[in-house]
């Protein structure tokens, strides 16, 4: 079963809830971070980046730094920017994204579920990074980004969403990104018969945030091997945003090549051995799965794989990341390390042909692959059987603002 945990939010007060929230960090342009922190100061990313406009300055990832997010959160709590709920409660979110609706509930997920793999995992997690968010976690206390968990559509807690949205929200605001937010504190009533709900699930699958899920797991027991929260169980848990499978929007993640080590010549030769190469008019997106559209030096060609490479029956092998990785990647552009190779770039297939083409008509470029989105059963295929996904396989969406709901872990 999925297990909900009610929690009292540390949270925006009303009048500032679109002044904190924020996007990550990496995700702005350094100049618009800048006049964000400059012009802002609100906004969450003061916490996050304590340390804006010293000169001296802590080391990143250090117990210092992290020390002083913790203070400057603090600072946010003590003069109300920042509230905390009396009592424990869901809250229902949804994000409106040029014409999707993503709707669903933010709640505690339960650590237990997650070592049990009832919270399913389709990628692979860094052991240093594992670590890193651990100490992070353990200093500064609270959990500030949800991860992103998906379960499979339910027609009653569809319904009971829908009732909800009647009330006025406790926020609802737009960003200038044109994405609209809302927020509703879930009653005692409504919390309860979501969490009961939710028992009839099986299992969730994580979407989005791995390793912010295998941290938690880490700092539970961790916490519980020195004695401490003994009287609270909220470590127990981790901040989620859990959505119907079938809100999810699921966007390919495409491949941009700096260097093409062959010639032109050569390279489409070696290609020819495992796809059917078809020139193509212009720029298009691959119509269908096992069909890869590539960009060669300005160039556009649609790769579709011979059958013989395609492995039905194993459910990595037959997914067109994994196929580009062992037909074209590794052994023709001599790519072994997706993770490290600094010859390769990941580009959201939100971002469109676009971020393609524009890099290699610049000449920074000289190849690119643009994929067809993988679905969520394919996903759900990989974590069924407990396997690992290729790096960068999906852009998921919605993606969530740090801020809005965050969670105590040591409560």
């Amino acid at each position: 079963m999925a297990i909900l945990k009610a929690f009292k939010a540390i949270r925006p007060s009303r009048d500032k809830a679109h002044l904190v929230a924020t996007r990550p960090v990496a995700s702005y342009k350094k100049s618009v971070l800048k006049a964000k922190l400059e012009t802002n100061p609100y906004t969450f990313i003061h916490i996050i980046n304590p340390e804006f406009g010293e000169i001296v300055k802590t080391k990143a990832n250090s117990k210092e730094r992290f020390q002083n997010i913790k203070n400057q959160f603090d600072i946010f709590c003590a003069n109300d920017v920042l509230i905390q709920d009396e009592k424990d409660a869901l809250y229902l979110y949804q994000q409106t994204k040029d014409g999707h609706q993503y709707l669903g509930i933010i709640g505690g997920a339960s650590v237990a579920e997650y070592n049990d793999k009832k919270i399913k995992k389709h990628e692979a997690t860094l052991t240093s990074r594992e670590a890193m968010f651990t100490n992070y976690l353990d200093l500064v206390g609270f959990n500030a980004e949800p991860v992103l968990l998906a379960y499979p559509h339910h027609a009653e807690l569809e319904a009971k969403y829908q009732s909800i949205k009647h009330n006025r929200p406790e926020y609802e605001f737009s960003t200038t990104d044109k994405v609209k937010h809302e927020v509703w504190i879930l009653n005692e009533e409504d919390t309860l018969f979501i969490t009961e709900t939710f028992k009839s699930i099986p299992a969730t699958y994580i979407a989005d945030g791995h390793h912010r899920s295998a941290s938690s797991a880490r700092l539970a027991e961790l916490l519980d091997e020195r004695g401490e929260n003994k009287n609270s169980d909220n470590h127990h848990f981790f901040l989620a945003y859990f959505i119907d499978e079938e809100r999810l929007n699921i966007v390919e993640y495409n491949r941009l090549i700096k260097k093409l080590n062959s010639s032109e010549q050569d390279f489409l030769e070696k290609l020819s051995a495992h796809f059917e190469i078809k020139p193509l008019d212009k720029p298009q997106h691959p119509t269908r799965e096992h069909d890869i559209t590539m960009n060669l030096k300005n160039n556009w060609y649609t790769l579709t794989c011979k059958p013989e490479i395609i492995d039905y029956s194993d459910p990595v092998s037959g997914l067109d990341p994994e196929i580009l990785t062992q037909r074209i990647l590794t052994p023709i552009l001599e790519i072994h390390d997706l993770r490290t190779n600094e010859n390769i770039d990941f580009i959201s297939g939100d971002l469109g042909l676009e971020a393609i083409s524009a890099p290699i008509k610049s000449g920074k470029a000289d190849l690119g692959f643009v994929l067809f989105p993988l679905n969520m059963a394919q996903v759900k295929r990989v974590a069924d059987n407990e396997m690992i996904m290729p790096p960068k396989s999906t852009w998921v969406e919605p993606k969530l603002r740090s801020g809005l709901t965050i969670y105590n872990i040591k409560e």
